[in-house]
C-alpha cells in the first residue's frame, strides 16, 4: 500500500503530521529547554513503543508526557539530583528490594519515570532482556529509559487511570504518591494543547 493512501498529504509529496506523533518539535513545545539528546531520543522511538503499549489515544500520551515531563525536570535529565548524600535515603528501603550495603546509591532514579531500588532494576530489567541489576546505568540511557518508561506503564495498567483522566491516581501509580502533582497538571494541560 501507498503510504499516500494512508494519510492525508498536502503541499508536493509531504504527509500531514498525525495529530498525536510525538515528535522533536511537540516534545520542546511542551517542555522549551529540554536537553536536545533526550528529545531526540524519546521522539525516535515513542510512537512505536506507544503503539506496543496501547499508549495510542490523546489522553494516554498526554498523561505519559506530562509524568515524564516532570520527573525528567522538563526532559532535562535522565538521572535523579542529590548524588551520594541525598541518594542514601534509599538505604535499607526493602520495599524497593534495598538489602545490600550501597543499594540506595547503586539504584537511585534513573530514566524517564526515575526508576529506583534494586527490585525495579531487577525486574523490568526482565522484561526488556537488559542486566539492568548488574549495569544500573543502563538505565538512563534514552532509549533503555523510554523502553522502561513503558514496560513500567503497561505492568502497573495505568492505561485505566489515563483513560479516566485522573492526574492524582496517574501520579500515584508512577511515583507512589502524590510528589509533584500541581506541576504534573501543567504539563498535562500544556500536553493536551498539543496532542489534539
Amino acid at each position: 500500500m501507498s503510504m499516500r493512501a494512508i494519510g492525508t498529504w498536502f503541499g508536493p509529496g509531504r504527509p500531514t503530521e498525525p495529530a498525536l506523533a510525538v515528535t522533536r518539535e511537540r516534545l520542546l513545545g511542551l517542555a522549551p529547554s529540554a536537553n536536545a539528546a533526550i528529545v531526540a531520543g524519546i521522539a525516535e522511538r515513542f510512537d512505536q513503543l506507544a503503539y506496543d503499549h496501547a499508549v495510542t489515544t490523546q489522553l494516554r500520551i498526554c498523561h505519559f508526557l506530562a509524568q515524564a515531563a516532570h520527573e525528567t525536570d522538563g526532559f532535562r535529565t535522565l538521572e535523579e539530583y542529590g548524588g551520594p548524600a541525598y541518594f542514601v535515603r534509599y538505604e535499607g528501603r526493602r520495599d524497593l528490594g534495598n538489602t545490600q550495603t550501597g543499594d540506595g546509591i547503586r539504584y537511585h532514579g534513573r530514566g524517564i519515570f526515575q526508576l529506583t531500588g534494586r527490585a525495579n532494576y531487577h525486574r523490568f530489567g526482565q522484561i526488556l532482556g537488559i542486566d539492568l541489576e548488574a549495569e544500573p546505568g543502563r538505565a538512563k540511557e534514552p532509549e533503555t529509559s523510554l523502553r522502561v518508561a513503558f514496560a513500567y506503564w503497561t505492568e502497573r495498567a495505568i492505561n485505566v487511570a489515563a483513560d479516566a483522566d485522573d492526574s492524582e491516581r496517574v501520579t500515584r501509580l508512577i511515583n507512589g504518591g502524590r510528589n509533584g502533582l500541581s506541576e504534573r497538571a501543567r504539563y498535562l494541560a500544556k500536553a493536551k494543547g498539543i496532542w489534539t
